[in-house]
């Protein structure tokens, strides 16, 4: 995390503790000068509001503009915003991903209530409170903006009259040989499932077991290690088998078996060995059984970076892959992604086969776990890039109805985003629904199916052979 989101993160830690300060202060005055019988009804009363409108992760000022460099020979026009239709100043450049740059500014509804854009039939959405420099995905969107017939309309906001859109050029990579990357089982699905299941050839490299965090499994009776260990096979497997209700082949899958938050020591440590935190293994060829062929990490199995570099450079010579999807290290902070990424390049530095192309996702962010705002189905806003990030092309393929479905079923079938709700998330989502009109898929209650099932995918480009 950069110093400024540390900053602001004590920011927003010490204007919480003043608010709870003032708090206390005004219910000691309303017992004293009204009774203390006022003191529980307004204690209910504002942990409703603070489940309402306070609980969102955000550690940056929604007044903050999103800072995004592009390359210097991106195509980019000024547009009108009049009577809510785009206008372009001049006729519309080739290219898929369109991205328009603009002023959005909630009106005093939208601070209580998600503010968010309809351009033609699509919806995103934006921070409560908003005003600032936002980024609209127009991709799939070409042929009413050539035509100057894209409607835009701000719901609980009011949009600049100009902006500027910036129109990006890519090739259809999934006509390319691609290697999905995945930290963990189901970041594959999360990140570029449409991508996968209508690629011409793809492979798929799982790094982790995703043994940790297995609390739910000691509910049969099992203990911390047998849990954790359980729970290792049980998402090895979903990354085995998973991908073929994309249309990849498990002989295209591979399972590395390395563990859980374990990857960053190791980039740091190479020849050390880094066993499981919670299971009790150290020894990863435990969940490689099923592997469609042998990787250097199964002379010894030991967890080490060597083995894990060592294992990415033979899958890349193995399946040669001319893109390579894995996750962006700049903007995906979970430690293992980071590190997933580390040990990519660092094989295919060392690698014979040199893929042209990096495609870059987050499934996470450092400052609005909420990102992608908004409900499923609705396009990709890009997000929050409060400090500038290296100025790379963006590539947003459109995702069918009917591909979003399969990409629904396919996260249903992943173990850790099976299962309820606890009690406290559930009340807090009722609370949302009836206060502030938010609404959750019924496909799953997990988070990621809201967030990942939507009208786009999205990926950084960044090309290798430059």
């Amino acid at each position: 995390m950069t110093a400024r989101k540390q900053q602001l993160l004590k920011a927003h830690r010490r204007s919480k503790r003043l608010f709870l300060i003032a708090f206390v202060i005004a219910l000691v005055a309303a017992g004293f000068w009204l009774g203390w019988w006022l003191v529980p009804i307004l204690l209910v009363l504002a942990w409703v509001a603070h489940e309402a409108w306070f609980a969102d992760h955000l550690f940056y000022r929604a007044t903050d503009d999103y800072q995004y460099r592009f390359p210097s020979d991106t195509s980019r026009q000024a547009v009108k915003l009049d009577a809510g239709v785009v206008h372009l100043s001049e006729p519309l450049a080739p290219g898929e991903t369109l991205l328009l740059e603009l002023e959005v500014k909630a009106t005093w509804l939208g601070r209580w209530l998600d503010p968010y854009v309809e351009p033609g039939d699509d919806r995103q959405d934006f921070e409560r409170g908003v005003n600032g420099r936002r980024f609209l995905n127009l991709s799939g969107q070409a042929t009413a903006l050539g035509e100057n017939a894209l409607t835009l309309r701000g719901r609980h906001c009011t949009l600049g009259a100009t902006g500027t859109l910036w129109v990006m050029s890519n090739p259809d990579y999934a006509r390319q040989r691609i290697m999905v990357i995945a930290p963990h089982a189901d970041d594959a699905e999360l990140a570029a499932f449409g991508l996968y299941r209508r690629a011409k050839e793809a492979s798929i490299v799982t790094l982790t077991q995703g043994e940790i965090e297995a609390e739910n499994f000691q509910r049969l009776g099992l203990d911390k290690a047998q849990a954790a260990r359980l729970k290792g096979r049980l998402r090895s497997w979903d990354s085995l088998c998973i991908p073929l209700w994309g249309g990849v082949p498990a002989e295209r899958c591979v399972q590395l078996g390395y563990y859980c938050l374990q990857l960053p020591a190791m980039a740091e440590e190479p020849d050390k060995a880094f066993g499981s935190r919670e299971s009790g293994e150290n020894d990863v060829r435990s969940v490689r059984q099923h592997n469609p062929l042998s990787l250097p990490g199964d002379v010894d199995g030991a967890p080490t970076w060597i083995n894990l570099v060592g294992d990415m450079q033979g899958l890349l010579e193995h399946f040669r892959p001319e893109v390579v999807v894995t996750p962006h290290p700049e903007l995906d902070p979970h430690s293992d992604h980071v590190a997933a990424t580390r040990a990519v390049l660092q094989a295919i530095e060392a690698s014979s086969w040199k893929p042209a192309t990096l495609l870059m996702y987050a499934n996470h962010l450092h400052d609005n776990d909420r990102w992608p705002m908004g409900p499923a189905g609705a396009g990709i806003a890009l997000p929050p890039a409060i400090e500038p990030l290296p100025g790379d092309r963006l590539w947003s393929p459109l995702l069918s109805p009917d591909t979003q479905l399969d990409k629904v079923m396919a996260l249903a079938m992943e173990h850790d985003l099976q299962g309820s709700l606890g009690f406290k998330r559930q009340l807090r989502r009722d609370i949302q629904r009836i206060l502030t009109g938010r609404r959750w898929p019924v496909t799953g209650s997990n988070e990621f199916f809201r967030k990942a099932v939507r009208r786009h995918e999205l990926f950084w480009v960044r090309d290798l052979s430059d």
